[in-house]
């Protein structure tokens, strides 16, 4: 059976990420059922140069038509004054595939207990998973108005919007210690004293799990105080992003998380967390660990092949501890070398 995967490689060291993830999946399913048929398109600020739009209309109909997506990175200095940013592109984007839910595993591999700026002690056994509300909230809620003496933002949810995302985190936790915690500041925010009611009320859905509440800015704390009191944390779009961002300097890199969000069709879209780092584009020095890593989870959220992609994960850890580093972790290794030696471990 085929599967059509849309590839958008984006800017900066999108493109050698997404090389070197294409390169393991292409070897790691060969001898799948799958036949995965990889379709690449302009997104983000690619977009804008060939096409004057960072979501072109042929890019979004192909997503549209996708089995997955996969994402490299998008933006840079050379688009900031551009009629419309790679970053409205990627909002566009989520608003057309109803992409509400960005799901962030957060991990310390044991190969990076010395890397994190937290101390080994603290971090050790660090496993938990952000659910993210992506298409409401404050960055999508009218009005909005930017003045020259004053400006303001509208933070709005429905119920809807609550529960689809609230019982996404109960489902990703029943597979895992069946503990949820909603984070909002409902001390102070109508939207927040909203959320927590409507929380309390699908907690009733998912008897075998328990639900705790946490104000953000407490859970912002012991995230780095604690990291191992985490299951699955479920929060709004503002608050998400801080706290992702957040949580993802545990492992002492960016380059090695990845991410998935999902949205009511079923199409899902797998990138890395960071950012397109164009300072370091085209000199093969990047860390492809997150992109692998993303379209492993792509394999096992996706399509169900689970043993795939444990054996991709298992191949990324491996070559780490094996000392084989890119710069980002102290190492000297290329993309490209490491890429190989990840293949070498699946083979």
């Amino acid at each position: 059976m085929e599967k059509k995967i849309v590839v958008l490689a984006g800017d900066g060291i999108g493109p050698e990420i997404m090389s070197s993830s294409i390169e393991v999946l292409k070897v790691a399913t060969k001898a799948s059922e799958l036949t995965f048929n990889f379709e690449e398109h302009y997104f983000g600020g690619a977009g804008i140069d060939h096409q004057n739009n960072p979501l072109p209309e042929e890019t979004l109909a192909a997503c549209q038509s996708a089995d997955a997506i996969l994402l490299g990175a998008i933006g840079g200095p050379k688009w900031d004054g551009a009629a419309k940013t790679p970053e409205q592109g990627l909002l566009a984007l989520r608003k057309a595939l109803k992409l509400f839910a960005n799901i962030r595993p957060i991990t310390v591999p044991e190969v990076l207990l010395d890397r994190s700026p937290i101390k080994e002690s603290i971090v050790r056994g660090t496993d938990f998973v952000i659910v993210r509300e992506l298409t409401s909230g404050i960055y999508f809620g009218e009005p909005r108005f930017l003045g020259e003496t004053e400006a303001y933002d509208t933070c709005y949810y429905n119920v809807d919007e609550i529960k689809r995302i609230v019982r996404q985190a109960f489902t990703i936790a029943q597979g895992r210690k069946k503990q949820v915690l909603s984070v909002d500041k409902a001390n102070v925010l109508a939207s927040s004293k909203l959320w927590r009611k409507v929380a309390e009320e699908v907690a009733l859905e998912f008897p075998d799990c328990t639900l705790t509440h946490q104000y953000v800015d407490s859970a912002a704390m012991k995230i780095i105080q604690n990291p191992r009191d985490f299951d699955v944390i479920v929060t709004e779009n503002l608050f998400g992003d801080v706290l992702s961002d957040e949580a993802s300097v545990l492992p002492g890199t960016l380059g090695v998380l990845p991410s998935a969000s999902y949205g009511e069709t079923g199409i899902a879209l797998y990138e890395p967390i960071h950012g397109s780092a164009p300072d370091i584009a085209g000199q093969n020095i990047a860390n492809p660990v997150s992109m692998i890593l993303s379209a492993s989870l792509m394999l096992r959220q996706s399509f169900g092949l689970d043993a795939i992609a444990d054996q991709i994960e298992v191949a990324c850890f491996a070559t780490m501890e094996a000392g084989i580093l890119t710069s980002d972790l102290g190492g000297t290794t290329s993309t490209s070398a490491f890429t190989q030696e990840v293949i070498k471990r699946i083979k």
